[in-house]
């Protein structure tokens, strides 16, 4: 049994951006939109703006339902609630059903197995984890049948899912806070820094499966639980960040329960948490990690979602995975900020090859809503590994920000007049740097190739050489997916600019060199 609160505290102060949000929301339900994708990534206070929806709607008299798709949802969603002093009955096992109370908190688990709620006529409809409730058997149910006239809200961190169906085939438009970069700019989310392992440590994924669109558990168990691989990511700990709360996300709570003992064979204090764990031991373990008492907790697909610990620094990515919206969850597990307990920063030590797989979270330049017709960018920037403290940075990064290690450029070897001139002048060398960065930042926003001469030639009242720019963007190494990649972004300027292919074939060629721009464009 769980107690109604007895008075009605201080509501929640949004931030600016979670109010703009809110505000926006109204604004497209005043256009008439009724089924709206409201997007607020993890650490952007998702269940505090779905805690003033309620209570803007309750206070108008709504009624309204919120979907979880977790047990620990339920009582988190409730302990926000309570934030805004409003009642609340449950459609969930073990807690208290009022169906006169005008919000109730239902796990789709439980609907399934009840029916009153079917004609529990609600205004307005929380979809919690919109990605995942609003596909499940009951979600549907809800959205197309039994309250089909009602306004649909889908929260989520991110819109993206496994499978061909999309959000977007659901959602008629989307709402949004900013992207985590920007959040990080306003100094709401950590910035972050991120590590991969030497090779002789990834994880070998020649023999996983990939079934209904991720990594198949039974081959992956094979692949990580292996005692190399966690004995390895356990020194790569004490390397990296010795002493920092750190959250490990594995395979099967086997793998979890034998990366916590290898933690603990190093005197280093870990417990694990899954999904039997009893909700009060759990809690007790999320406060030992909080106070400092336990230093790492391993899961399985517990601290994913729903895992609320801003003192958390370290996040161990042990599962290899194909969802964008599960490698997203997990990296946001560490980009909480924490002043009181002397947070500076996150950092994420990556064994499952995730990151390069798919990105960083600073990737995301605004949010779109895919549709399983158009599914959006699914392309990630170019990353490098730094050879000697295995940092992970963006392909045009030229001094590792861990250790200083300097990656060569070609810039000195493209023309016997360029060395000339480097040799007797090396003031020319900040203009070189200057204009490679002017490359890599058109095209990290989308601008033209040309914006960076155009930025150059204001700064320096000169005209670039056209040496100067090769290997700006992606490096010396660059990938076949890197040169496709770059290929697109050009059509895209082309199109934009009313360029034609000799243009593009021409910028291709400034980043790449002329060597094999015929089989990327030609397939000869």
């Amino acid at each position: 049994m769980h107690p109604e609160p007895q008075s009605i505290p201080l509501q929640p102060v949004l931030r600016p951006y979670q109010a703009k949000l809110v505000k926006d929301l109204y604004t497209k339900l005043g256009e008439g939109y009724r089924r709206i994708a409201v997007i607020a990534g993890t650490g952007a206070g998702k269940t505090v703006i779905g805690g003033k929806i309620c209570a803007d709607a309750a206070s108008r008299g709504c009624r309204l339902l919120f979907l979880v798709h977790l047990d620990v949802l339920v009582g988190q969603t409730y302990e926000k609630m309570q934030a805004f002093g409003l009642p609340c009955g449950f459609i969930k096992a073990g807690w208290k059903e009022d169906p006169s109370a005008p919000i109730q908190i239902a796990s789709i688990q439980t609907m399934a197995q009840r029916s009153w709620w079917k004609d529990w006529k609600a205004q307005v409809i929380l979809y919690d984890e919109g990605h995942t409730t609003v596909f499940s058997q009951v979600g549907q149910a809800v959205m197309y049948e039994t309250h089909a006239k009602s306004v649909h809200l889908a929260l989520t961190a991110t819109p993206y899912r496994l499978g061909r169906a999309q959000l977007g085939d659901h959602m008629q438009i989307l709402v949004s806070s900013p992207v985590p970069s920007e959040l990080q700019r306003m100094g709401y989310l950590a910035t972050m820094q991120y590590y991969g392992v030497s090779r002789d440590s990834q994880i070998n994924l020649s023999d996983v499966r990939t079934i209904a669109g991720d990594f198949d558990e039974r081959d992956l168990k094979n692949a990580c639980d292996r005692p190399e691989l966690i004995q390895r990511i356990v020194e790569e700990y004490q390397r990296l960040a010795p002493g920092k709360r750190a959250i490990a996300f594995c395979v099967d709570v086997e793998h979890a329960r034998h990366v916590a003992e290898a933690f603990q064979m190093a005197g280093i204090a870990a417990d694990v948490v899954d999904g039997g764990t009893p909700i009060k031991e759990r809690q007790r373990l999320y406060r030992d990690l909080g106070s400092g008492k336990l230093r790492v907790l391993t899961s399985c697909n517990v601290i994913s979602i729903g895992f609320d610990e801003p003192s958390v620094e370290v996040g161990l990515m042990l599962r290899p995975t194909q969802s964008k919206a599960l490698h997203q969850q997990q990296i946001g597990r560490v980009m909480r900020i924490s002043p009181t307990t002397g947070k500076t920063h996150g950092i994420i030590l990556d064994q499952a090859g995730n990151l390069q797989r798919l990105g960083f979270p600073e990737d995301i330049k605004a949010y779109h809503l895919p549709t399983s017709k158009e599914p959006g960018d699914q392309t990630v920037s170019p990353m490098k590994q730094c050879p000697c403290c295995n940092r992970l940075v963006w392909g045009f990064v030229l001094q590792c920000p861990g250790c200083g290690y300097q990656w060569e450029t070609e810039v000195q070897v493209h023309t016997a007049e360029l060395v000339e001139v480097l040799s007797e002048h090396q003031q020319m060398l900040p203009m070189i740097e200057f204009f490679r960065q002017q490359r890599q930042k058109a095209f990290r926003e989308s601008a033209a190739p040309n914006w960076a001469k155009h930025v150059f030639q204001e700064k320096f009242d000169r005209q670039p050489e056209t040496a100067w720019g090769k290997g700006a963007i992606f490096g010396d190494e660059p990938t076949l997916r890197d040169k496709h990649t770059y290929r697109n972004y050009l059509g895209t300027i082309a199109q934009r600019q009313g360029k034609d292919l000799s243009w593009v074939i021409d910028e291709f060629q400034q980043e790449f060199g002329s060597d094999d721009w015929q089989e990327i464009f030609y397939g000869k």
